[in-house]
């Protein structure tokens, strides 16, 4: 585990509610010196990548494939990004493509990688629920952003929270409270050049 990590993952259709708070998560983060992880796929995952880069923090996409092959091929440039300022890790060799499974057995390095997994945005069929469950096999903290309460990719965030097991979250604040003991402060990164 990285004691200074957190993943942050959720919905591919995101809204741009969700891109914006994943976003603004991942850059305070990357801000306060912890590393983003998520899986670099479309929505909450790249907006998260996307995120701790504007703030030139570090970030780890976890893909499905190989790491020779940019998976969605659109995120090509996102994953030369990634790979400039932190680093991209598979499970699987070089040339192995992406399967259904491979992406719901990645979910657990992603909850393995990091502190705590911030949940912003799912479904009730999400592939982060699946990273939720794993973080909680991990012994990792879990946590959900609430959202509209007529949207579809409320319902999986919510419902970790009202079942009890996601915290509620709104704000890195709020996030670096539950992954780090209790009366321990987190240095400021240094910027870089």
């Amino acid at each position: 585990m990285t004691r200074d990590a957190v993943s942050v993952v959720g919905a591919r259709a995101a809204s741009p509610y969700g891109e914006r708070v994943a976003a603004e998560l991942a850059s305070a983060a990357a801000e306060r010196g912890c590393c983003v992880v998520s899986g670099a796929a479309y929505g909450i995952d790249a907006a998260a990548h996307r995120g701790a880069l504007a703030s030139q923090g570090s970030t780890v996409a976890v893909v499905a494939g190989g790491v020779d092959e940019a998976y969605p091929r659109a995120h090509r440039r996102l994953l030369d990004d990634i790979a400039e300022s932190g680093c991209i890790v598979s499970e699987v060799r070089a040339g192995e493509h992406p399967t259904r499974r491979r992406f719901l057995v990645r979910n657990r390095l992603i909850a393995a990688l990091s502190a705590g997994t911030v949940i912003v945005e799912a479904s009730l069929r999400s592939g982060a629920r699946n990273t939720a469950s794993w973080a909680t096999a991990c012994g990792r903290v879990v946590m959900a952003v609430p959202g509209p309460v007529t949207s579809a990719t409320s319902v999986t965030p919510h419902r970790l929270i009202r079942e009890g097991e996601a915290t509620l979250v709104t704000c890195i604040d709020d996030v670096l409270e539950l992954i780090h003991p209790l009366g321990e402060v987190m240095p400021q990164r240094e910027r870089r050049g």
